[in-house]
């Protein structure tokens, strides 16, 4: 995979560029804000489910254009 879906990014804080500058100056970590779960039990379930759910959006991909690669030689 040649980039990140963004599925699979939800326990990480997702900065811009403004943030990104902000954050020279914030040196007590007060302006980064994580994606929370409510305990680790949650959190394991999130990464879990999201992990199944970019897996099987994977295999979809991989499946229609295989689809597509051999209708072209039939």
């Amino acid at each position: 995979m040649d980039k990140f879906n963004d599925d699979s990014c939800f326990l990480f804080a997702d900065p811009s560029f403004s943030a990104g500058v902000a954050s020279v100056i914030d040196i007590g970590g007060t302006l980064v804000v994580y994606n929370e779960s409510k305990d680790g039990q949650e959190a394991d379930m999130r990464a879990i489910a999201s992990d199944w759910a970019i897996t099987g959006k994977d295999i979809r991909t991989s499946a229609e254009k295989f689809e597509k690669e051999t209708r072209k030689v039939a």
